[in-house]
């Protein structure tokens, strides 16, 4: 069993505001994309539609709104829709955590899908040069999970096992499926995309590419992740709701490749 490193989730506070690591993930987030982003716009590596870089700046500054707008929306929706109708001003009470990746993914599509039309490179084009930029933003995002100690896994005897702070969590060792996340769909998926990228592929299958990629990720996760509390295992006891939301992403992803490669022939 390993040893939880038990990191304040603070990282240091100046009077009544307090700088949480979680937080700082975020920004290191969209630093990461606008470094990676503004590389392959520097080097004119941008295939298909060539993003001046006022143009990928604007892409990045609503694709933040997007992002942290859909991630909210999409837990309020997703995961406790009759908890906020009933207190609908928590909405905005977003320092008390709920975040979905789906629910950022729809708000950042949404963005894509008007900068497609503003630039008039299409939207798949435009999701194509953004794909590759997202897995990092997923690494920094689940390790801000692993330090606040939250969305631990399900209880396990394997040796990596973690007891994670919190009565939640209970005594036992647990899968720290943040870290599984953060290797999978952070850096794993950024490798395979950055590079398939590179080679040109034809429109819309980097795109198809990232849904089946993070979506095939997340279901297997899912089996070692304990499933929301107040949710736990739906139709029939076999899914989380985490793997429900991927089977979307599955089969749109393999629709996008098999598309792009049947136009390209």
């Amino acid at each position: 069993m390993l040893s939880f490193p038990r990191i304040d989730p603070v990282l240091f506070s100046i009077g009544p505001l307090s700088i949480r690591w979680y937080g700082l993930m975020y920004v290191a987030a969209f630093v990461a994309a606008w470094l990676l982003g503004s590389y392959r716009v520097r080097r004119r590596k941008v295939y298909g539609c060539p993003f001046s870089p006022e143009q990928f700046s604007d892409i990045l500054f609503w694709g933040v709104a997007g992002v942290v707008l859909g991630a909210r929306l999409g837990y309020v929706l997703f995961y406790k829709p009759l908890e906020y109708l009933n207190n609908p001003w928590e909405i905005l009470a977003v320092w008390h955590g709920g975040m979905s990746f789906h629910g950022g993914l729809a708000g950042v599509l949404l963005v894509l899908y008007l900068a497609g039309r503003r630039y008039k490179c299409g939207f798949l084009a435009t999701a194509d040069f953004v794909a590759p930029l997202v897995p990092p933003g997923l690494f920094f995002g689940r390790m801000g999970n692993f330090i606040n100690g939250e969305l631990w896994g399900r209880t396990t005897t394997l040796p990596w096992g973690m007891v994670f702070p919190g009565h939640e969590a209970g005594p036992f060792p647990r899968h720290p499926s943040q870290l599984y996340e953060a290797g999978l769909e952070g850096l794993l998926l950024f490798i395979i995309l950055w590079r398939f990228s590179a080679r040109r592929p034809p429109v819309g299958a980097v795109s198809g590419l990232f849904g089946l990629g993070y979506g095939c990720f997340r279901f297997l996760v899912e089996f070692v992740r304990e499933p929301d509390r107040h949710l736990g295992f739906i139709f029939g006891g076999i899914f989380t709701m985490g793997m429900l939301l991927c089977l979307p992403m599955i089969l749109i992803g393999a629709l996008l490749l098999w598309r792009a490669y049947g136009k390209s022939r």
